[in-house]
């Protein structure tokens, strides 16, 4: 059995003659006793560590089981997503050539008539163009008259307009 720090504390030599310092041996038995306590204290914080440690190591590797078993899992679905994708393009690829001629023909019957409604509205452009044309030229007709310049040469007779206002 283990010596403990209290059986240090607690041992007595016996007394010779010529012997030993007492307290020197003292001295020293109390420095074996702390660093003895000491190592007692270490040693079982290891064994606390330890024992924590095979804990996590053991929980560790029940995760690793765990996810080997998920890789494995997960490896199999993606196989069968792949199966399934390749299954499924190719009917959609079916479909697809099954559709690209309709489709073709609905664009070309559209495009003819837009090209129709294009020539409709190029048509109809011009008309506009030309009735606006001639009604700018007319509203510079009108702009060009004399009518403007007497107008502008008009001189209002004060006397007239402060005669009536003198009457109001």
């Amino acid at each position: 059995m283990a010596l403990s720090p209290l059986d240090i504390h607690n041992k007595e030599f016996s007394r010779g003659f010529r012997g030993y310092d007492e307290d020197e041996v003292n001295e020293f038995l109390e420095q074996i006793m702390k660093d003895y306590e000491n190592v007692l204290d270490e040693n079982k914080k290891l064994k606390s560590e330890l024992k924590e440690t095979k804990e996590q190591i053991s929980h560790f590797n029940s995760i690793e089981e765990t996810l080997q078993k998920s890789i494995l899992i997960a490896q199999e679905a993606a196989e069968d997503v792949r199966r399934n994708s390749k299954q499924e393009s190719k009917l959609i690829i079916k479909e697809a050539e099954k559709n690209a001629d309709r489709i073709v023909n609905e664009a070309l019957s559209r495009a003819r008539r837009i090209a129709l409604e294009i020539e409709d509205l190029k048509k109809q452009s011009k008309v506009f163009r030309n009735r606006f044309k001639m009604l700018i030229e007319a509203q510079l007709d009108l702009i060009k008259t004399d009518d403007w310049d007497r107008l502008m040469e008009y001189v209002p007779d004060t006397e007239k307009l402060e005669a009536a206002a003198d009457q109001e």
